[in-house]
């Protein structure tokens, strides 16, 4: 874990330690905390966040998908979150997805489903009748970490309906997944600057 310096425009939660290295190029003077994996290790690292030092935070790393429209590799913004310990009905997904199309990326927009184990199966199908497009094990948890800052939801499908986690071609995915996690951190960065901007404007 690399926890933010006084004053960072940003400090972005990721779970586990491949997703914090492909995130830490393209976050420059920004922190990223290393959170660990699941509903416990994210409540805990929750606590931790709300004291970070950091004008806003953001929650970013691999997911599954839950829709057969989405596939390994495509990024998602969360525009609200379910299945955690308090709602959280909207999110900065707007103006992260704004960012995310300045650097390439179309990121597709919708609910995110947090839950305390690996989806597989057909239980991707009963998880999508909440409305959410994917489903992670932290981000509703770790939600609770930006202590009414503005917060941002950033995930890279790897799995996805018919291309599980455990088979034939995962490293390949996981390889594209692991890239567009690393080619969208930039949009992060960009996201937070204006932010820091009417925060600082603010206080003078």
């Amino acid at each position: 874990m690399s926890a933010a310096a006084p004053q960072s425009p940003l400090l972005v939660a990721a779970a586990l330690r491949v997703e914090a290295w492909a995130l830490r190029p393209g976050l420059d003077g920004c922190g990223v905390m290393r959170t660990g994996m699941g509903p416990a290790r994210s409540r805990r690292a929750a606590r931790r966040l709300v004291d970070a030092p950091a004008k806003c935070v953001a929650v970013a790393g691999l997911c599954g998908a839950l829709t057969p429209e989405l596939e390994p590799g495509d990024v998602v913004v969360a525009s609200s979150l379910l299945g955690g310990d308090e709602p959280f009905p909207t999110l900065e997904a707007g103006p992260l997805r704004d960012a995310l199309a300045r650097v390439g990326i179309e990121a597709h927009v919708g609910p995110l489903l947090s839950v305390d184990h690996v989806v597989r199966g057909a239980e991707r199908s009963q998880l999508a009748d909440s409305g959410a497009l994917v489903v992670d094990m932290e981000s509703a948890w770790l939600a609770a970490g930006a202590g009414g800052r503005p917060l941002a939801v950033l995930r890279v499908v790897l799995d996805a309906p018919g291309r599980e986690i455990v088979r034939p071609g995962v490293l390949r995915d996981f390889g594209i997944a692991l890239r567009r996690l690393r080619s969208a951190a930039p949009a992060l960065a960009a996201w937070a600057a204006p932010l820091q901007n009417d925060c600082s404007a603010a206080l003078h």
